[in-house]
């Protein structure tokens, strides 16, 4: 999985924003916001990461198993596709 290349996340205050640039503009319905842990996933999928790789660092920056780390990162992957941000 990997992070369309049309977009970015920019913190804006307090809150870290997924923005669409270039062609995306259009294409981009509504505002995505991320926390520090989206935002230190999204940048391991801007590189293409499998969800074992995301898990695996969620493991590592957090005290959470496995079985959460997994069911953590697929709800936001699940996010991230329905908001079209994943190719």
């Amino acid at each position: 999985m990997k992070i369309k290349k049309d977009l970015v996340v920019r913190q804006v205050a307090d809150t870290w924003a997924v923005l669409p640039t270039a062609a995306d503009v259009l294409d981009f319905d509504g505002m995505l916001t991320l926390n520090e842990t989206g935002v230190m996933l999204w940048k391991l999928l801007e590189n293409e990461s499998s969800l074992e790789e995301l898990a695996s660092a969620l493991m590592q920056e957090y005290e959470v198993d496995r079985e959460e780390a997994l069911a953590d990162v697929g709800e936001f992957v699940e996010t991230l596709k329905k908001a079209g941000c994943i190719e």
